[in-house]
């Protein structure tokens, strides 16, 4: 006897999120056995292939492989920096000690990763490496936790996207001042204009989405131009668009609205897809125990949820921050564990730094996806067996 599914309950599993993690997780195998197969040269042409072209003397024609990860992820930016500036307005980041807990843990998760892989390279040619594994994969760790559904409080969803953008934000920085060459701070100049304009905007209380769309493209065009990871274009234009700290659906959480499901659905697979196109190579097992992998599993599977959770802690304990609501101390150590799922902003660094030793970058690309991989299933079983506290810790 066929036993149909209910549809409503199909429609709220659809809606939850947990469907769009499954989803990411599904392509991310469909990645790895494509690159691993004859249809890898093919796919690895398709990403390289330009698309676009130039209007009115704007250079706008790119590698497919370009437009997602600076492109398509500028719009996940977005969405993620509106749910934060939500937050801060009115939720889980409306005051200062709130506020703090993720970017103080943000400052532990990189430090700790850092010094753990400067330590164990110091002195060998892969000690320039150190920031490789300073980074969280946004996508992919809101992705994971997302699949806990109701067994994780909403209060550590937000405190691990807030922690993961100041974590990004940081690795942008790392990036800008140790790993680039050529930086063009009037690009930067034209786009700190623009973004002062927006707030401008927001101060008149302008609440059409495209007069500030608009600009935000052209926020995203320069940041571009200036040698500096593109993304941050969304959360400046997050944080500029119009909210209100009542009930009445203002245009951020219009916006939020709109873009949840192609985010969700269209833009994290695509993203999954293009960037888990690792091929195996000879020598990349072995290469999980050389002072590379070592480094950058141990600075991603141990250094994360130490880094986050000791600076969490700290910061607690000195007064300065409180805990999320209904969270224990439980759930910011596998909210740190998810933290060391490093994968594209790690394999970023990890090309700035290795682009003319391909054998280490190999190696390092292969220990990035261990140490993601590991650092995913531990921070889900972890967090699939706590149950929310039913009060909040606050000083605890």
């Amino acid at each position: 006897m066929v036993k149909w599914i209910n549809p409503h309950s199909f429609k709220a599993f659809f809606k939850s999120g947990s469907i769009g993690g499954i989803i990411l997780i599904v392509c991310v195998f469909i990645s790895l056995i494509v690159a691993n197969t004859s249809l890898g040269p093919g796919f690895e042409a398709l990403l390289a292939q330009e698309i676009g072209g130039d209007i009115a003397g704007i250079q706008l024609r790119y590698p497919v492989l370009l437009w997602i990860n600076d492109g398509l992820m500028a719009i996940f930016f977005l969405l993620v920096g509106l749910e934060i500036k939500r937050e801060l307005v009115e939720g889980e980041l409306s005051s200062f000690k709130k506020a703090s807990l993720p970017i103080l843990a943000a400052l532990g998760g990189v430090i700790a990763p850092a010094a753990i892989y400067f330590a164990l390279n110091k002195g060998t040619e892969t000690a320039g490496g150190w920031g490789i594994p300073m980074a969280t994969d946004i996508a992919f760790a809101i992705a994971v936790i997302s699949m806990l559904g109701k067994r994780a409080p909403s209060s550590l969803k937000i405190f691990l996207s807030a922690l993961a953008i100041v974590d990004d934000l940081m690795a942008i920085l790392v990036i800008a001042l140790f790993y680039s060459t050529d930086i063009h701070f009037m690009y930067l100049l034209y786009a700190a204009g623009i973004f002062i304009f927006l707030l401008i905007l927001n101060k008149l209380r302008v609440k059409n989405l495209a007069a500030y769309l608009v600009p935000g493209l052209f926020i995203w065009y320069f940041i571009h131009h200036s040698g500096v990871h593109a993304t941050i274009a969304g959360v400046l234009t997050a944080f500029a668009i119009s909210t209100t700290p009542d009930a009445t659906e203002s245009p951020l959480e219009k916006l939020e609205h709109i873009l949840v499901n192609p985010v969700n659905f269209v833009i994290m697979p695509i993203f999954a897809l293009a960037n888990t196109n690792i091929a195996f190579e000879p020598g990349m097992l072995a290469g999980l125990g050389t002072v590379l992998g070592l480094g950058i599993i141990t600075g991603l599977v141990i250094g994360k949820p130490l880094g986050i959770t000791l600076f969490s802690w700290l910061a607690v304990k000195m007064g300065i921050a409180k805990m999320p609501g209904n969270a224990s101390w439980m759930h910011i150590i596998g909210a740190g564990m998810l933290g060391g799922i490093g994968f594209t902003m790690s394999i970023f660094i990890a090309v700035l730094s290795f682009s003319e030793k391909q054998h280490v970058l190999s190696e390092a690309k292969f220990s990035i996806l261990t140490a993601s991989i590991i650092s995913g299933v531990l921070g889900y079983l972890w967090l699939s067996r706590l149950e929310k506290s039913p009060t909040t810790t606050s000083a605890d």
